[in-house]
């Protein structure tokens, strides 16, 4: 079964015009070319759209759903021949845990004011990549630096590292810790999209590990008072929540913040992005 976007266009113009006469004017062919387009995509879909008298055209049941469903295609393939040929249509950017964290808010204002011709979408996608592998964005802000083979990147700013614990842990009273102070803990990780490693410890002082795969997962985890956790600040920015605290691990280093993009397919609001960015992280 094979449908043609020429016979949607044909069906539509005919609901939409009335009938087939003023559907041929508006399609920019002959009412017999339209005529034989419908006839052809009743043929194909083995239904009756459309019921037709000698003073109206009007769809049937099958031809309304019919419709509609083929108004969302041309929607669909419109959009679709927009962004092929402009390439600014959309900007669709993944993060794993935390987008952009206090700045989030801020980047979305300022990129609507600056572009409001490129539509931005931030999507939450938790892979290493944060989507640009699986195909759901076009940019990706990543804390850890990926193959350079294949995708390129700019570090856009520097977050502190955290240490999330309890409320009521014992390290809670501190207003920051050290890194030998969880040593002795169980660190909860991702290994797939996470910042944190015991390679950041001593081989002779690193704490056991629990895996975590999602962010709530994590946050209820460590809230029950089980294990501590360690991130980006932007995680406490992005999800406060009651019963985990945040606080400095003061001797650890810097998480870079990078915005990376496919090497062979850079999207052209890219550099646009990375000024936004690194112009809110330099002020922060």
């Amino acid at each position: 079964m094979y449908v043609e976007l020429r016979q949607l266009r044909c069906l539509v113009a005919i609901v939409d015009e009335g009938g087939f006469t003023d559907a041929a004017v508006a399609l920019g062919v002959s009412q017999a070319a339209v005529s034989r387009t419908l006839a052809s995509l009743e043929r194909t879909l083995a239904v009756r759209l459309l019921r037709r008298t000698s003073r109206e055209v009007t769809p049937t049941a099958t031809g309304l759903r019919v419709v509609a469903h083929a108004r969302r295609v041309l929607g669909e393939v419109e959009g679709l021949v927009r962004e092929a040929a402009s390439g600014q249509a959309s900007l669709r950017i993944g993060y794993a845990w935390s987008a952009l964290g206090r700045h989030t808010l801020a980047f979305q204002r300022g990129w609507a004011k600056s572009h409001p011709e490129t539509e931005l979408q931030l999507v939450r996608a938790n892979s290493a990549t944060a989507g640009l592998a699986e195909g759901s964005c076009e940019l990706g802000v990543v804390r850890r630096a990926l193959d350079e083979r294949r995708f390129d990147s700019a570090i856009v700013g520097l977050e502190r590292r955290l240490c999330a614990m309890a409320a009521d842990d014992p390290l809670a009273r501190r207003r920051s810790v050290r890194l030998a102070d969880l040593a002795g803990r169980t660190l909860l990780v991702d290994r797939r999209t996470g910042t944190t490693t015991t390679e950041l410890w001593p081989p002779d002082a690193r704490p056991a590990t629990r895996e975590s795969h999602d962010v709530d997962d994590w946050l209820t985890a460590i809230s029950a008072g089980t294990c501590v956790g360690m991130t980006a600040e932007s995680t406490a920015h992005q999800y406060p929540r009651p019963g985990v605290v945040y606080r400095p691990v003061r001797d650890a280093e810097p998480i870079a913040v990078r915005l990376a993009w496919w090497r062979d397919d850079p999207h052209p609001a890219a550099p646009a992005a990375i000024e936004l960015l690194t112009g809110l992280y330099r002020e922060g």
